[in-house]
Order: structure tokens, then C-alpha cells, then sequence
């Protein structure tokens, strides 16, 4: 008779051993597959958390890019216009982003953010203040003698809508040779026979026949150590040490010389080394057009000469 009271209570513990083995099982496979609404307030508040910091991350290198294509063309062109330091607000840049990761990395998200809200803030503020800075320059070079007018400042075709630019100056693959080579200016994608104008005023240099590998090319000495040149042309309408004015039409627009489709081929020289002419069309780029012309220099891959 002692065993039944002896067996219930190992039935009873063995019962309540598999209820409890049970409630774990469920348990841990319930935490595993839900969250917890504190889990789900942490993992949410995370998330949210992270697409600030990418959206705050990648607004902060594009401003940086805005900035450094800015003093990019303040080095280019201002310096020499005007004869002064172009800015310089971070010559060791890369050594402060490291600086500023670590910084960052050390942080906690709500300080990290914080702190990034105030570099891009601070970024965006440069931005202005080289905005600002320009508009100061075009006023001083609108104030300036008639020296001005022989500086290669606007683009020698109408090209309103930015369209017509497709090969920028650099390394780029040649259409016949099939090699990379020097591209030394700009290429214009423009139908045979359309005005092409003076950048600058001065005094036709040279007018190259069809003989030379770039067709028909006109050649300006603008003074103050600045020339142009305008290659694959149908047509010359000025002649040799004619004076021209900036804007004036001095060709037509072909595709002779050595020459992939009719397009024209512009180069500036100063004291006789050729440069990008991009950063001499200042006098009617606004900032915004001057970062889209460079991206779509920098995104062709294929010369037409």
C-alpha cells in the first residue's frame, strides 16, 4: 500500500518535469523565430538608426565631391585669372576622415549622428561660402579692363542644354587606333555646317587646310599667353591675322581631317601648354551646370579624332 502514494508522486514530478522541459522547448523556439516588443523597439530603432547614418554618410561625400570639383576649378581658373591663393580648407582632408571615422566609430549612435549632422551642416556651409566666393569673381572679372575679353570663357558652340559635349580632355580610347591617347581638348557631337564662334577676342593665328590630320582648323592668338584652336571644320570664315570678337562666327562646323563623324574638336593653350578647356567656360556655366558638364566629360570613354 506504501507504493501507489510513492508512484503517484513520481508520476507527478515526472508530469511536471515534461511540462516544464515543454515550456522551455517553446520557449527558446519562440524567442528564436519573434521578437520580444522590447527586442522589436531595439531592432526597429536600429534600423532607422543605420538608414540615417547611410543617408547622412553618402549626403556628406557628395557635398565633399561639390566641394573639391569647386576648388578643382578655383585652382584651375581663378588662380590664374586673378592671381591669388585658391582656397584651401583641408590640404591633410584625408588624414581628418580618417580622424573623423574613428572618431565616430567610437561613439554611440545617437552622438555619432549627431556629430555627422554637424560635419555635413559644416560641409554644406563651405559650399555656400565657395557659391558666394564665385559670384565675387564673376563681379571682379566683369569690373576688369578690356584685358578680360581675350581670356577662352565661353564654349564655342551653342550648347544650352549641355547635350552637345561627348569626349572630355584626358586618356581616352582613339576611334582608329584603337588605343588609349592623349585627348589634348573637348569634342562637340554637331551636325555639319553649324556656327561655330570665337571664345575670346583676338587675332587669327593660322588657317589649316584639309591636308592636316585635324581638317580644317582655325587658330587664335588671344594674348596674355591664351590660344584656341577649332579642328574638323567644313568651312573657314575668317582669314589669316583677321581680328575677331568674342562670339563671333569664324567657321562652320564639319567633318574633315581625320575624323570618326562630323563633330568639332576645341583645345586652349596657355603659354603654349594645352589645358582643359572645361574650366574656361566660367562666363556661362552656373556651379550646377559646371558639375554636370564635368560628369559628362568624365563619363565619355571615346574620342572622335
Amino acid at each position: 500500500m506504501a507504493r501507489k502514494p510513492q508512484n503517484k508522486i513520481t508520476k507527478f514530478i515526472t508530469t511536471l518535469l515534461t511540462w516544464v522541459g515543454a515550456a522551455l522547448v517553446y520557449f527558446a523556439i519562440f524567442s528564436l523565430l519573434f521578437d520580444t516588443p522590447a527586442e522589436y523597439e531595439l531592432r526597429h530603432s536600429t534600423d532607422k538608426m543605420r538608414a540615417e547614418y547611410e543617408a547622412l554618410s553618402n549626403r556628406y561625400d557628395s557635398l565633399n565631391m561639390v566641394v573639391n570639383n569647386v576648388i578643382e576649378r578655383d585652382r584651375n581658373i581663378f588662380g590664374i585669372l586673378f592671381e591669388s591663393t585658391p582656397y584651401d580648407f583641408n590640404s591633410d582632408y584625408e588624414q581628418k576622415r580618417v580622424a573623423l571615422h574613428e572618431k565616430l566609430l567610437g561613439q554611440s549612435k545617437s552622438r555619432m549622428l549627431k556629430d555627422l549632422n554637424v560635419q555635413t551642416d559644416n560641409l554644406e556651409a563651405k559650399v555656400a561660402m565657395l557659391e558666394s566666393t564665385y559670384s565675387t569673381f564673376q563681379s571682379k572679372l566683369d569690373s576688369l579692363d578690356s584685358k578680360s575679353n581675350n581670356i577662352p570663357s565661353i564654349q564655342p558652340v551653342i550648347n544650352h542644354q549641355l547635350t552637345l559635349l561627348t569626349a572630355g580632355y584626358g586618356m581616352l580610347m582613339h576611334p582608329f587606333y584603337r588605343t588609349l591617347q592623349s585627348h589634348q581638348g573637348v569634342d562637340y557631337t554637331i551636325p555639319e555646317g553649324e556656327s561655330i564662334f570665337a571664345t575670346a577676342d583676338g587675332v587669327v593665328k593660322e588657317v589649316l587646310g584639309k591636308t592636316s590630320t585635324s581638317g580644317i582648323t582655325v587658330v587664335i592668338d588671344h594674348g596674355n599667353g591664351y590660344t584656341t584652336s577649332y579642328s574638323h571644320l567644313q568651312k573657314a570664315k575668317v582669314k589669316r591675322r583677321q581680328k575677331v570678337r568674342r562670339g563671333d562666327i569664324i567657321a562652320l562646323s564639319g567633318n574633315s581631317g581625320l575624323s570618326l563623324s562630323p563633330h568639332l574638336h576645341y583645345e586652349v593653350r596657355y603659354e603654349g601648354m594645352r589645358v582643359d578647356p572645361i574650366h574656361y567656360f566660367f562666363m556661362e556655366l552656373t556651379p550646377d551646370e559646371y558639375q554636370k558638364m564635368l560628369r559628362i566629360a568624365q563619363s565619355g570613354m571615346q574620342s572622335f579624332d
